[in-house]
């Protein structure tokens, strides 16, 4: 270890065989860590010059006068979904006398859990996050739970932590969707969908899947492909539409990549929706503009953000205890446009 270098509690975590977590709770002198570990990491931590107490003195002045700023962590904010949560976000936020900093993990790990630090240093009263794709571990938000950092996770959640979320019916508004273009007679219905490491992408395969099986159709492997934005949906598609047994409708798991799906469609050839029918997930601006109008599952992004910002402030200000994981769903519903058949 690098003496010129200050000691960071990843640092005592790898030093001593333990998570991040256990050196924080160790560090903030919690009881639901052994006192014999708590003495060894305190020693270590003293003997190498980390001084945690001016951290925890800090902490426990913001409870007694907490900050005003709410951290907020998007993936990335060229999709409607994201920054109308925002939008949700910081209209209640406002409202209650409370300000953002907000800030964009580009889907990376390792930016997220530099988010986190940062934020922490900031000392904002809470944190309001979805959580990037290729997150695996989930070390840095059981530091700030730790630490007493409420956290309220949204879209995308934690499976590792029973923290509080706000997350919109996926399994449903896919099930309700797939449904209808089965009952507008689709057959062979594509899934372009996320990656299964993430709680909505298991949802929405699962809301796909169940409702072939409902309708009495088998599932085929074959239809099925991770692709959640335009590019991919491009590449992808063509080949799809070569086939002897080509789709005829596909499932997006959002509206950027069914209006790829209905750009290439359109490109080769193929009537829209007498011959393809298309569905999205979002219902964002772009729907609207794209010709034929998209059919499509609106998630409320709006209301998703002001929930969690809700359910945040409720944490801090303590008419939420902060030992009770708040869970809300919020509804979707089917917007059926010119991309799909009528019933």
């Amino acid at each position: 270890m690098d003496d010129k270098r200050q000691l960071t509690m990843k640092d005592i975590a790898r030093e001593l065989g333990v998570s991040v977590a256990t050196v924080s709770r160790a560090l903030s002198d919690s009881p639901s860590i052994s006192r014999e570990r708590r003495q060894a990491i305190q020693q270590f931590a003293r003997e190498h010059n980390y001084f945690p107490n001016v951290i925890a003195e800090q902490l426990r002045h913001s409870r007694r006068n907490p900050s005003r700023a709410i951290g907020v962590i998007v993936p990335e904010l060229v999709h409607y979904y994201f920054s109308s949560i925002l939008d949700g976000i910081e209209s209640e936020a406002t409202s209650r006398g409370y300000h953002l900093i907000v800030a964009k993990s580009n889907e990376s790990y390792e930016r997220e859990v530099q988010i986190c630090e940062e934020m922490l240093r900031n000392k904002v009263c809470g944190i309001i996050v979805s959580q990037a794709k290729d997150t695996e571990r989930y070390d840095h938000f059981e530091h700030l739970d730790a630490v007493g950092v409420p956290l309220v996770f949204y879209d995308r959640i934690c499976p590792a932590l029973n923290a509080s979320r706000v997350v919109v019916d996926d399994y449903m508004g896919t099930m309700n969707a797939v449904s209808h273009l089965i009952e507008t007679g689709c057959r062979r219905i594509a899934f372009f969908g996320t990656s299964m490491n993430l709680v909505i992408g298991k949802n929405r395969y699962n809301g796909y899947r169940d409702a072939l099986l409902k309708h009495g159709l088998t599932v085929d492997d074959s239809l099925v492909r991770i692709c959640d934005n335009r590019a991919d949906a491009e590449r992808i598609t063509p080949a799809m539409m070569r086939t002897e047994d080509r789709p005829d409708a596909f499932f997006a798991v959002n509206d950027e990549t069914a209006i790829g799906i209905l750009a290439v469609v359109k490109r080769m050839g193929f009537s829209v929706p007498d011959e393809v029918s298309i569905c999205g997930f979002t219902n964002g601006f772009r729907a609207t503009v794209c010709d034929p109008m998209l059919t499509t599952v609106e998630q409320r992004g709006t209301q998703v953000g002001k929930e969690a910002a809700e359910i945040l402030i409720g944490l801090v200000e303590g008419s939420l205890p902060r030992d009770h994981a708040e869970k809300r769903i919020v509804k979707t519903r089917l917007v059926v446009r010119g991309t799909t058949r009528h019933l």
